[in-house]
């Protein structure tokens, strides 16, 4: 694969200012495809120093002049679709298909989304005698996971650059390949230059740099909740902005009287999708007692069409391989009841993993409390309505869930008590531009839409 041997800077290609590297793994094959470099707290100091200049004329830049750049990056996009396609398989192990439709169209989308709202957001406002302004925050630190590359560095990126910011990004070290591919296309766009800049590394070195850097006025960062706990507490130090999305637990809630077949198998697909490495995915399925056993068989035989290798590709790493095995192990050690899937490795190469599916789940269980990031379904079960709101309220997370019931007023009523930033209501399809963040643990915050958009904007009032 071809890979940069510089740091994005100011508007072109620099070299690293030390000479460490990180290996990038194709990890359907485990064999290396790229190295890139390993950043340095002096690169991302040279970083910050680059927004920090190209600020104020990006900042004075007309709203529609900031539109109509971030609408060209969303057509360069579009042209190199096939392109990022076949690099994020190659640097994550999607199927292509998936990194066609989801890794690459999705951040095409709410490229467009912000161009669009950047021309059109009000950006000034009367109350009274009062003028108040929305005014971009200054330069962003943008910290990005491996798990959906390219859309997470759009979904920071682009309402970054519509609201006037500049930004420095540091992609996740498993997935530098297509964040540098996304600087080709901000240089192709014909951005200004520092208005973006990226600096690849590691996490504890050139993540912590970013993050601490006294420049740098707000930090967004998807990943973790423990990184998010530690980069809140180096931020809140500095007394800075933050802007974090974290881990998930979230609950598929499925009502008596709901489509069960449907909900089973929908929900099913929505862990399966990118291996289960999707924060939001609805790892934990509710049922009631009457029908959990039907449920149960329903999950399994939907399982069994997610092939590893076909329709399921391997997780990131080793590490996570490692990881998402031993959750299985410790839901059988605990009690769990294997329908499906299992600890064993399916294929002899790549970090791959058996989908799985769990019965016999007690909210206690670790597979129903910690966030697995892998291809496994818990299924638990509950006695009535109130029984099943307490148990997919009982968790530390609340980032995303689903509901199903007989009609939209009864999933509606449901929802509007689970303690969760975003719930699907039977089926009702992902939307770009409505505010995607978390409750509890799950994060501070908002991506996606005007309500993303807000994140990199503060508040001014003159009154006259």
């Amino acid at each position: 694969m071809k890979a940069h041997d510089g740091m994005y800077i100011g508007g072109a290609w620099r070299p690293a200012a030390g000479t460490d590297t990180i290996a990038v793994v194709n990890p359907a094959d485990e064999q290396v495809i790229a190295h890139v470099p390993a950043g340095t707290a002096e690169d991302v100091d040279a970083a910050v120093r680059a927004a920090r200049a190209a600020f104020p004329g990006w900042a004075a830049t007309p709203p529609a002049e900031r539109a109509a750049r971030i609408g060209a990056l969303r057509d360069v996009l579009a042209a190199r679709a096939d392109e990022i396609a076949e690099t994020v398989t190659a640097e994550l192990g999607a199927p292509l298909k998936l990194s066609q439709t989801v890794h690459a169209g999705l951040p095409v989308m709410v490229a467009g989304s912000y161009a669009e709202l950047a021309a059109s957001y009000a950006f000034e406002e009367r109350h009274g005698n009062s003028t108040v302004f929305l005014e971009p925050v200054g330069v962003v630190g943008a910290i990005t996971p491996w798990n959906y590359p390219l859309h997470q560095i759009v979904a920071k990126a682009a309402p970054a650059l519509a609201a006037g910011c500049t930004v420095v990004l540091k992609p996740a070290e498993d997935t530098p390949l297509t964040a540098q591919l996304f600087a080709e296309a901000v240089e192709e766009a014909g951005l200004p230059a520092g208005v973006f800049n990226l600096v690849t590394g590691l996490g504890p070195v050139a993540g912590q740099a970013l993050a601490e850097h006294e420049d740098v006025d707000l930090v967004s960062f998807t990943g973790s909740t423990a990184v998010g706990r530690r980069i809140g507490a180096l931020a809140g130090g500095a007394v800075k902005r933050v802007a974090l999305e974290l881990g998930g637990k979230s609950a598929n809630v499925i009502l008596p009287g709901a489509d069960l077949a449907k909900a089973v198998s929908v929900g099913v697909a929505n862990v399966m999708s990118n291996s289960g490495q999707t924060c939001s995915a609805w790892t934990r399925m509710l049922v009631d007692a009457d029908r959990y056993e039907e449920a149960v068989a329903l999950a399994a035989e939907a399982v069994a069409k997610y092939v590893p290798g076909e329709r399921v590709g391997p997780l990131v790493n080793a590490g996570q391989r490692a990881r998402v095995r031993g959750y299985i192990e410790k839901g059988i050690e605990e009690g769990a009841r294997v329908v499906a899937g299992g600890p064993e490795a399916p294929l002899p190469t790549g970090y791959y993993v058996s989908p799985t599916v769990f019965a016999d789940v007690t909210p206690e269980m670790t597979v129903a409390r910690e966030e697995i990031f892998g291809p496994v379904v818990s299924i638990l079960k509950y006695e009535d309505e109130a029984d099943a709101l307490r148990i997919a309220n009982d968790t530390a997370y609340g980032l995303a869930g689903a509901v199903w019931a007989a009609d939209d007023a009864e999933a509606v009523a449901f929802a509007r008590r689970m303690d969760t930033g975003q719930v699907d209501i039977n089926g009702g399809r992902f939307n770009p531009l409505a505010p995607f963040g978390g409750y509890k643990q799950s994060g501070v915050g908002r991506e996606l839409g005007a309500h993303g958009l807000a994140e990199y904007l503060q508040t001014k009032s003159l009154q006259f």
